[in-house]
């Protein structure tokens, strides 16, 4: 028993510095306690803190990365199938100046009996060629008497309204426009009138 004293002794002098102040921070109250420390002091020293603040920002950026990501691959996605909509807008391009040679043919033709058949089998083609193009997406505009759109129309010219209410309104349309699923491909030229 003792000799377990002398070596607590022998304890307490080592912990004394050449000074004499006591460097053991539970006896000496110049040495703050840990448990004083505030929390923010505490995360800077205490490296369990530091490591789940690093943790929790590592599951944050990455949460961020991932809903990022998701919303690019929804995004292309929504691209391609836009695109495959859109793929043909060319060749009907190429296609709706015939369309629209064949409506002035039909308009052309007066009601005389001799062109009567003529007449009937342009219609029939015409009107098969329109059906398949309205179900792949091609609609026309119906422009006349409309509010001018400069987004739907191109104004060729304008003219003296013929009545108040017609004022700002599309008067007649030169060249019809044309809807590819929903999406403008050919604007139609009209006359406005003012």
């Amino acid at each position: 028993m003792k000799k377990n004293a002398t070596e607590g002794q022998d304890i307490q002098n080592q912990s004394t510095n050449a000074t004499g102040v006591d460097e053991n921070p539970a006896e000496n109250p110049s040495f703050p306690n840990e448990n004083a420390l505030p929390d923010a002091e505490t995360a800077e020293t205490d490296p369990l803190a530091k490591l789940q603040a690093e943790l929790s920002a590592t599951q944050d950026k990455y949460l961020r990365l991932y809903s990022e990501f998701e919303n690019y691959k929804k995004r292309i996605a929504r691209d391609r199938i836009e695109q495959g909509k859109m793929a043909s807008a060319e060749a009907y391009l190429t296609i709706l100046p015939m369309i629209d040679d064949l409506e002035r043919i039909i308009k052309s033709f007066d009601e005389n009996p001799e062109t009567a058949s003529l007449r009937e089998g342009i219609t029939l083609v015409f009107n098969k060629i329109k059906s398949m193009m309205e179900s792949r997406g091609l609609v026309a505009m119906n422009s006349l008497g409309t509010p001018f759109d400069p987004e739907l129309h191109d104004a060729i010219s304008g003219v003296p309204a013929p009545s108040e209410s017609m004022k700002g309104k599309v008067v007649d349309v030169i060249e019809k426009g044309y809807f590819l699923n929903e999406r403008v491909i050919r604007h139609a030229k009209v006359v406005v009138g003012s």
